[in-house]
């Protein structure tokens, strides 16, 4: 049961979005960045999903966000549910993966990249 939208803080709504892609990242981020890492191919594929889905969510006019990720991680599981997907019950095989495999991966790929470095605080006045 979700709860009404006026009684979700947004600090909630921040750990929701962080859990979904440290669940992506879990999942298929560690092993299958590794293995684009090591096939030019592949690393190439998630390049170019990840350019995909940087445009799908404007990313060229704003910043991408945690929530935004999240919500079409979100939304892609969802479509892959209607249409009867199922992931993997065994490891990944990156030689050789799906669409939707490679789009989940390209979206981890862009979540670690917004674990990168932070801008240095204010100094106080």
């Amino acid at each position: 049961m979700r709860a009404p939208l006026e009684r979700v803080y947004p600090r909630m709504l921040v750990d929701a979005a962080r859990s979904t892609l440290a669940a992506l990242s879990t999942t298929l981020g560690t092993d299958g960045l590794a293995a684009a890492a090591a096939r030019p191919g592949l690393l190439a594929l998630v390049d170019q999903h990840a350019a995909a889905v940087r445009d799908s969510l404007d990313g060229d006019r704003r910043p991408l966000t945690v929530a935004a990720l999240a919500g079409y991680t979100e939304g892609i599981r969802a479509a892959a549910r209607e249409h009867d997907w199922h992931p993997p019950a065994g490891p990944v095989d990156w030689a050789a993966p799906d669409w939707l495999l490679t789009r989940l991966l390209a979206v981890a790929a862009l979540a670690r990249s917004l674990d990168g470095p932070r801008p240095a605080p204010l100094p106080p006045l």
